[in-house]
């Protein structure tokens, strides 16, 4: 049964349920332009014969920037006075600036690079805010107990689109590789930039909700950070920002290694790439029922404590089903650990903090990815080879921090929801895998982490 007939059997508002009827089809349409930008843009950018240190700076500096821009989420929002107003101006605003990215395909500039860089910055940008805002509104849509159930139903939906989207991607990419390389990419972000249109069309149909505005809601970044010896939340927020750290060291590299080290052709890499989509797709419905039970915090613990794993098994082979394998593996384990960070979030903070708070995060959080993408573009030239790739060496340093990371600030902030089940992470692990059933050792009352 498709989720919002659950909403109108609760008797929901009817805005509510045409709303979250409308959310899934436009996540589809949001879906097919997301893929087709995050998965090959770094593709284009080795065409167009960019640098491992290039590559790092097409990643980094759209984050830095974009994060500087979630400062004013907040005054965006209550300078345009709605959620959805800004929603619809910005993701055509994104739409459009995607048809430039499609034009450096086929227009060779003498600095095609920089170009490049700067529109990915200002796509970036905007979509970081839609992200911010779009999270805020569509989260007051549902109550707390039914937000995992749909936000893992949702996303199951839009990342089957993301696989169509890959394989498409690839298939085409691979196919046109001896004639019309160039023009192949221009087609596929012109598609990209018709998607994002129909997301806007869609998402035009959902309901504005009315955000309430408090005096205490308006508190700024460095009094934010001030809090973190008292703040559950922002512990929180110190935690994610630093496994993602750990990540983006080698992140961005996966790419170059895969296309440029191994020398694996475009649909090889398009295999690669969707492996941990469909573990995405197939886990977030099973982290989202188990995080109900248990609590976001413990499905962030239990897989922040596998991600470091990812990067160390890269290095032991570069056989192709191995390499799958290991992306399916990933694909799982982000998928609960990316799920659970957001729905944290809209646990953890008040409906009238939610978009400063979700503004900070993502401020923090891009730092975070700005600094490893850049950081790991330097050691990605100048570091050690194994078995003939830097590369490598840079996963095992990725595998540290991310591990170093985890020990350090996992057991800093706690569950916020007042009732969980007590559980091991090798037996949430093993239930939400279907190995063994979910063990219970009673209700747990959680009094450490308070909401925001």
């Amino acid at each position: 049964m498709p989720f919002f007939k659950v909403i109108e059997n609760t008797g929901a508002p009817l805005e509510i349920q045409q709303s979250l009827d409308v959310s899934w089809k436009e996540g589809i349409a949001a879906q097919v332009m997301l893929t087709m930008l995050d998965y090959y843009v770094i593709p284009l950018a080795l065409l167009l014969d960019a640098t491992p240190h290039q590559i790092g700076l097409l990643v980094a500096i759209p984050h830095i920037i974009g994060a500087v821009a979630q400062l004013i989420a907040a005054r965006l929002v209550a300078l345009i006075g709605s959620r959805l107003r800004f929603l619809l101006r910005a993701t055509i605003t994104q739409a459009i600036i995607v048809i430039p990215i499609a034009c450096l395909a086929l227009v060779r500039l003498r600095l095609s690079i920089g170009w490049l860089i700067v529109f990915i910055v200002i796509y970036r940008t905007i979509g970081n805010l839609i992200g911010t805002v779009w999270g805020s509104l569509a989260s007051d849509y549902l109550p707390a107990e039914q937000r995992g159930k749909y936000f893992g139903w949702r996303t199951q939906i839009t990342g089957v689109a993301g696989i169509v989207s890959l394989i498409f991607g690839g298939l085409w990419l691979n196919g046109l590789k001896h004639t019309a390389t160039h023009f192949s990419f221009f087609l596929l972000f012109l598609i990209a930039a018709a998607a994002r249109l129909v997301s806007a069309k869609l998402m035009s149909k959902m309901a504005d909700l009315p955000l309430e505005h408090k005096p205490e809601a308006n508190f700024g970044f460095f009094r934010f950070i001030a809090r973190y010896r008292e703040s559950n939340f922002v512990k929180f927020v110190f935690y994610v920002s630093a496994i993602l750290f750990g990540a983006n060291l080698a992140a961005p590299f996966f790419s170059v290694y895969m296309l440029r080290d191994l020398h694996f052709n475009y649909l090889a890499y398009t295999v690669i790439q969707m492996a941990p989509v469909i573990t995405g797709i197939l886990s977030y419905p099973l982290w989202g029922q188990h995080a109900d039970m248990v609590g976001n915090a413990k499905v962030l613990k239990t897989t922040g404590l596998l991600v470091p794993l990812i990067p160390l098994f890269w290095t032991f082979s570069h056989y192709l089903p191995y390499l799958i394998v290991i992306e399916l593996f990933s694909g799982f384990i982000w998928g609960g650990f990316n799920f659970c960070a957001v729905n944290f979030i809209y646990d953890a903070v008040s409906p009238e903090k939610r978009v400063r708070c979700l503004g900070y995060f993502s401020l923090i959080s891009s730092i975070a990815l700005f600094t490893g993408a850049w950081l790991g573009g330097i050691l990605a030239e100048n570091l050690p080879a194994i078995n003939g790739s830097p590369i490598l060496m840079l996963f095992l340093i990725s595998f540290l921090v991310r591990a170093l990371a985890h020990y350090f600030l996992s057991n800093r902030f706690q569950e916020v929801r007042k009732e969980t089940r007590d559980i091991s992470s090798f037996d949430l692990f093993f239930s939400v895998v279907g190995l063994k059933p979910a063990g219970s050792n009673g209700i747990e009352q959680n009094t450490a982490g308070e909401a925001e």
